[in-house]
This record gives C-alpha cells, sequence and structure tokens, in this order.
C-alpha cells in the first residue's frame, strides 16, 4: 500500500510540474484567430502556426531522441532545435528593429532552448499581430537590410521545416508525438 501511495505522489507531482512547465510558454494550443485579415493578423498566425507545431514536436522529448540523426551528414535533433531557436531569433530581431549579430550564444539546456524559441515566437507573433505595416519589419545583417518578404520564405518557412523532421524522426526513435494533436485546428482533444 505505502508503494501504491509512493507512486501516486510521484505521479500526480510529475504532472503537476509538467502542467506548470506548459502553462508557462506558449503554445500548447494556438491561441484564437483575429477577427480581421491584415498583413499583420496572417503574419502572425503563421507564426503561431509554426509555434505549435515546434512546442509539439519538441514535447517530452528524450535523450535518445535529442541525439538522433538519420546519417552522420545530417544535424541531431538537439542541433536542429539549436537551429530553430536561431531562427526564432532572426524572426523576433526583425519584429524588434534590432540587427542580428554574431554574439556568442549563451549555452542553454534543452528546456531552456525550448522555451526561448517558444517565447521568441510568441513575442513576434504579438507583434506583428498588433502591426499595420510589417514592411518596417525587415531582416538586418549588418548593413543589409532584407524585406519581412524573407521571413515568410527563409527563417518562418525553415523552422516549420525543421519542426516536421523532428516529429517524423522522434518517430524512428520510438517515440511519436502525442496522438491527441489536432495541426489543422491547432488544438489538443482532450
Amino acid at each position: 500500500m505505502k508503494q501504491l501511495t509512493l507512486i501516486l505522489t510521484l505521479f500526480m507531482t510529475t504532472t503537476m510540474i509538467t502542467q506548470e512547465s506548459n502553462e508557462k510558454v506558449p503554445y500548447y494550443e494556438v491561441p484564437e484567430y483575429s477577427e480581421t485579415y491584415t498583413a499583420g493578423t496572417v503574419a502572425a498566425r503563421l507564426v503561431d502556426g509554426l509555434g505549435f507545431r515546434f512546442y509539439w514536436a519538441t514535447e517530452e522529448l528524450t535523450e535518445k531522441d535529442l541525439e538522433y540523426k538519420p546519417n552522420e551528414e545530417a544535424r541531431t535533433v538537439g542541433e536542429t532545435v539549436q537551429h530553430i531557436y536561431d531562427l526564432s531569433v532572426i524572426v523576433l530581431n526583425s519584429t524588434l528593429n534590432k540587427a542580428n549579430t554574431r554574439e556568442e550564444k549563451p549555452e542553454m539546456s534543452f528546456d531552456e532552448l525550448r522555451n526561448q524559441t517558444l517565447l521568441n515566437l510568441k513575442q513576434a507573433a504579438d507583434i506583428l499581430r498588433g502591426s499595420e505595416d510589417i514592411s518596417k519589419f525587415k531582416i538586418v545583417f549588418g548593413a543589409k537590410e532584407i524585406p519581412f518578404w524573407n521571413n515568410i520564405n527563409g527563417p518562418i518557412a525553415d523552422a516549420i521545416w525543421h519542426s516536421g523532421q523532428i516529429a517524423s524522426f522522434r518517430r524512428t526513435t520510438g517515440n511519436a508525438i502525442n496522438p491527441k494533436v489536432n495541426h489543422f485546428s491547432g488544438t489538443v482533444k482532450k
């Protein structure tokens, strides 16, 4: 009986910690859509969709998942998560009108990297959602300013692509994403 009580206590504690963790980061589900269609709301919805896909592609990854790569030339899943983080910084920096630099990156654990990526995407989406003119959000590398269009076919599309790779790779390692996730509606079945 004591073992059963201990097991239940551990399970409930783990569940509560997981729920607390999920509440701290966005994109467990896609936010409600805007009532109006503007360049900003459409771009924000695209970033929200990326956030949702990344959230679920990376939810409950194991060390085995993070180390997986299909061949020697490919990135590991962990390296791919780092790459998506880097892409999220480019998207966020453009909405903040901030130049991208080659500063040394802080070392982060997988959880920190994942959470910061989701927070970056949410902040960028919120800025886009509130903007009527997204042409002012340029990608800046040094003196070079690149139009927002390149955010769509560049870092945003690339991050969506890589989120799909992670979802596929984790299926290969035997840890498929939650089957209750509905990508079409951006919700999770209860």
